[in-house]
């Protein structure tokens, strides 16, 4: 289909792109990548009155250290950039994520930023930034900037924290403390490679090298696919922290993956099915994430 028609600016810097914020406010539509907005546009599920390409502002792109060893990723990296990073590839849970988002035309064009600010409830890197403990940049010409705890960022299918004058700018990712081990698990939709339960899990245990005998000090565990956001599945850190995390502990504790969920139900999979494979990949996501803590 032919998208409805709309205006379209092309900011070459960010205060250009904050003054058309302001300038447009709610009529107004960023563009990256485009990888999720436009097909909606084909499909007339989205018809903004006007674009506001910030495709090519180049100060939004790159992984940089920041202080206390955090990175520091800009807002229009694309997957294929942070596939080349070794940095970012030396987080098994990154490792694990980005090789299989969508597929080459897309990892080429989608940027990380675009992926969290889209806030598709499926989508794999609003799990992975969550089980992280990231935190977003975002900056308006009237405000400032301010720093969004990756936590508090999605409101729900397709919206998050970010106001109409904002553009996210960053999101910065937290270096590990003590030694840690993360992994990601996900069941896909064959056709779009969406997840129709994800699940991303870090832990962490203090106190020097990694031991099986020693207990689990911290530990995060995040879903996609499930819910109509992704989230945080709190009764299952609650039931590891503290425990040696043995495949008992995991089993007992992933039985709370959709505790306080509305599991969502679609064409690809209904609620009874959607729940009982977010154990499946939560165990699993788990167990992997061990392994590496330990191995």
């Amino acid at each position: 289909m032919i998208p409805a028609a709309f205006a379209y600016d092309r900011a070459s810097t960010v205060d250009e792109a904050l003054a058309l914020l302001v300038d447009h406010g709610a009529d107004a539509k960023l563009i990256a990548g485009g990888q999720s907005l436009l097909p909606l546009m084909k499909l007339r599920l989205a018809r903004p009155e006007r674009l506001i390409d910030i495709g090519r502002i180049d100060e939004l792109r790159g992984v940089r250290a920041a202080p206390g060893g955090r990175l520091a990723i800009g807002a229009l990296t694309t997957y294929a950039q942070l596939l080349a990073t070794p940095s970012v590839m030396g987080l098994a849970l990154m490792a694990d994520a980005l090789p299989r988002i969508a597929d080459v035309q897309v990892r080429n064009r989608g940027t990380i930023g675009g992926a969290i600010a889209h806030a598709d409830p499926a989508a794999d890197m609003p799990a992975v930034l969550l089980a992280l403990g990231a935190d977003v940049v975002a900056r308006s010409a009237q405000r400032g900037e301010r720093t969004i705890p990756i936590d508090d960022f999605f409101d729900g299918a397709f919206s998050t924290a970010l106001a109409p004058d904002e553009l996210l700018i960053e999101i910065n990712v937290p270096s590990p403390s003590g030694a840690s081990g993360s992994a990601y698990r996900r069941l896909e939709q064959a056709a779009s490679g969406f997840a129709i339960a994800g699940v991303a899990a870090v832990l962490r245990q203090a106190g020097g090298p990694a031991s099986p005998d020693r207990p689990i000090d911290d530990v995060r565990v995040a879903v996609t696919g499930v819910g109509d956001k992704p989230y945080r599945a709190t009764a299952v850190e609650d039931g590891l922290r503290g425990t040696t995390i043995d495949s008992a502990a995991i089993l007992s504790a992933v039985a709370s993956i959709t505790e306080g969920v509305s599991v969502q139900a679609d064409i690809h999979a209904d609620r009874d099915y959607r729940a009982a494979m977010a154990g499946v990949m939560a165990r699993r996501a788990l167990e992997a994430a061990r392994d590496r803590l330990f191995g």
